[in-house]
C-alpha cells in the first residue's frame, strides 16, 4: 500500500533529523567543548581596612594580607619555606623596597593560590629574606590573574 498524504510525523521528525545532523555527532574527532567554571569569594576588612585572609599557597595554608599596592605576591622567608619554597637555595638578587626600606628578595613561582574556592595558577612572587616581612601580602601577581576583583563598602570581591 502506498502512502500519498502527508508523510506521519514520527517520520517526518526522523528525515529532518538526518538531514540536519545527528546532535552530537557532529563534534566526532574534535576536541570536546571545556566547561569552565567561576568561582568567587567576598572577604570582610578588619577594623583597620586591610583584608586578612588564610590562603592556600601550594596546599599549605597561611595568614596573608590582600594589598592591592603590592605589585607581586610577597612571602617571608618562613612562609616560604612552610610552603615548600626552600628558601634556603634562592638566589636574593632582586632589589625591592619595603615600608622598612630596600631589600633583595628572590624570585619564586607558586604552583597554586587558592582562598576559599577562588583558585590561581602559576602565580609570580618575591620571597624576602629571614625577618624583613611578617606573613605574605597577596599583590597584583595574584590579583590580575582574577577575572575580576572590587573593593565596595569594606567588602573584597574576588572572581576567577
Amino acid at each position: 500500500m502506498r502512502h500519498t498524504g502527508p508523510l506521519p510525523s514520527v517520520a517526518l521528525a526522523l528525515l529532518l533529523t538526518i538531514s540536519a545532523g545527528f546532535p552530537g555527532l557532529s563534534n566526532l574527532g574534535k576536541t570536546p567543548p571545556t566547561l569552565q567554571f567561576y568561582a568567587a569569594t567576598e572577604l570582610k576588612s578588619g577594623e583597620n581596612g586591610h583584608y586578612f585572609v588564610t590562603v592556600s599557597i601550594n596546599n599549605t595554608n597561611v595568614q596573608a594580607v590582600v594589598d592591592t599596592g603590592a605589585s607581586a605576591v610577597a612571602l617571608s622567608y618562613e612562609d616560604a619555606e612552610k610552603v615548600g619554597l626552600h628558601p634556603h637555595s634562592l638566589n636574593f638578587d632582586v632589589p625591592v623596597f619595603t615600608a622598612n626600606g630596600q631589600v633583595k628578595a628572590a624570585r619564586a613561582k607558586l604552583d597554586r593560590v587558592e582562598i576559599d574556592n577562588v583558585r590561581v595558577d602559576d602565580v609570580d612572587a618575591m620571597v624576602l629574606p629571614e625577618g624583613a616581612l611578617n606573613g605574605t601580602l597577596l599583590g597584583m601577581s595574584f590579583l590580575s590573574k582574577l577575572s575580576s576583583f572590587k573593593s565596595e563598602n569594606g567588602v573584597l570581591t574576588l572572581k576567577n
